[in-house]
């Protein structure tokens, strides 16, 4: 049974930082990818970033790359979302999902088959 615990959302000023985090139990990370994706209020869900652990690879959106790092700590099977430079267009809900097939595009939804339970975050 795979599950995804997702944590350090908040609330910050603009140009502040924060880091998100996505712990995976039920398979582990060496061969899987995780995806973060978010939505705000009255827009569809878009893809943010994602990492593919078993090419080593990692992906961003245009509007944050630069600002946004993704990583991973496979001592804890822990995916990060290193946030700076935050804007207020990044106010959404963050979701981050898991997959160990990886067979689709990055950035969309039906790549993943499994998700966490969101993080709101707010910049002002």
């Amino acid at each position: 049974h795979v599950q995804l615990v997702e944590s350090g959302g908040g609330s910050v000023q603009a140009g502040g930082s924060l880091r998100l985090s996505c712990a995976a139990s039920g398979y582990p990370y060496t061969s899987i990818c995780v995806g973060y994706f978010r939505q705000a209020p009255g827009k569809e869900r878009e893809g943010v970033a994602a990492i593919y652990t078993r090419e080593g690879k990692t992906y961003y959106a245009d509007s944050v790359k630069g600002r946004f790092s993704i990583s991973r700590d496979s001592a804890t099977n822990t995916v990060y979302l290193q946030m700076d430079s935050l804007k207020f267009e990044d106010t959404a809900m963050y979701y981050c999902a898991a997959d160990w097939l990886c067979g689709g595009v990055w950035s969309r939804e039906e790549t993943y088959g499994s998700w966490g339970q969101g993080t709101q975050v707010t910049v002002s």
